[in-house]
């Protein structure tokens, strides 16, 4: 179990959903406060900024591979340091988010991408850390994290075996005590077909730690289903309206899904419960509607059971139907009108 501020996370508590506010704020900080504000009323545990500037991300020039070449892409044709400085939380703005967020109960951490980001943050006395998936080989970045003691997320996208393997080895060296991997496929939007939820409880076997999911596929389906593999952690992207725009804004979700979201993942959540057999408690009184053996015909005494008097009916107070043939030629030992459930002792 991991313990982030004052929630518990594990297979005994409901889903820890994390709202991501990323670049949808739009650069208005007035935005930013009202997706905190939604975030809140939608029922998310948590809402995660990105903290860095286009300066600590990248460079600001035009050569290969700083200009997103991929015409499939979102963000097809733009160059990188451009896009970071649109897409960029204000440092300014975290304190401010930040008190919104606890205002409302809401845990507010963030995703640092260089150590002066991990140092900032750890000044706002932030409750977590979280490695975003781009990051998630950048073991110096790991390593910083781990030093502050405080719960590490750590996103899995793209990364081998090998490579979470690096990371959780750094994390746990260099002193991170509580561990959360997200199984994340880095494309954006994703789709279901890409996303191999199948791999959640491997990585907790693999890795002994908390395993949720960072989905970017759209609606709520993939993220509910992650519940029953055992995720504990769900994170989506979040903001006040698609239509509105934004760099993340078309695979992310409104406030009614993410409301949606909360109230079927803890459904989800509930409904794993445990091993079971036999039925239930809640479930004793339905076992009257069984279908057991029964007089159908008023009856004698000496009277000889048949298929004409003896039938298979609803309620489920006489004995089990697989008594059936046995009984068929068994005289009864007393008067039995019809509606009579059979029993041992109705027997000569």
């Amino acid at each position: 179990m991991i313990r982030i501020a004052n929630r518990d996370i594990g297979p005994n508590h409901r889903p820890y959903l994390i709202a991501e506010m990323s670049g949808n704020h739009n650069q208005s900080l007035e935005r930013a406060l009202a997706i905190v504000d939604a975030a809140a009323a939608a029922g998310a545990d948590a809402i995660k900024l990105q903290t860095y500037t286009a300066e600590t991300m990248t460079l600001d020039v035009r050569a290969s591979g700083f200009v997103i070449d991929d015409e499939k892409s979102l963000w097809a044709g733009r160059q990188l340091y451009e896009l970071y400085q649109q897409a960029h939380t204000p440092w300014d703005w975290h304190k401010p988010i930040m008190e919104r967020a606890a205002a409302h109960g809401l845990h507010c951490f963030s995703s640092p991408f260089d150590d002066t980001a991990v140092d900032f943050l750890d000044e706002l006395g932030v409750p977590a850390f979280k490695i975003a998936s781009f990051e998630n080989t950048d073991l110096p970045l790991i390593r910083k994290v781990a030093r502050t003691g405080k719960p590490m997320i750590i996103s899995t996208g793209m990364a081998s075996v090998a490579e979470i393997d690096e990371a959780v080895r750094t994390a746990r060296e260099a002193g991170c005590e509580q561990l959360i991997l997200l199984k994340c496929t880095s494309t954006y939007p994703a789709t279901p077909e890409n996303t191999n939820l199948r791999t959640i409880p491997n990585l907790r076997e693999t890795f002994g730690c908390e395993v949720g999911l960072s989905d970017h596929t759209m609606g709520c389906g993939v993220a509910i289903a992650a519940v029953a593999l055992g995720a504990t952690v769900i994170e989506k992207h979040f903001t006040l309206a698609r239509a509105d725009g934004g760099v993340d804004s078309a695979f992310s979700l409104e406030p009614a899904e993410f409301k949606m979201l909360r109230a079927e993942s803890e459904r989800a959540w509930q409904g794993m419960g445990q091993i079971t057999y036999g039925g239930t408690a809640a479930e004793a009184k339905s076992k009257a509607f069984r279908r057991t053996l029964y007089i159908a015909r008023d009856m004698k005494a000496g009277d000889r059971l048949d298929a004409g008097n003896l039938r298979i009916v609803r309620p489920g107070f006489g004995l089990p139907p697989k008594y059936y043939e046995t009984m068929l030629g068994k005289r009864i030992n007393r008067d039995a009108p019809a509606g009579t459930p059979l029993s041992w002792e109705l027997l000569a």
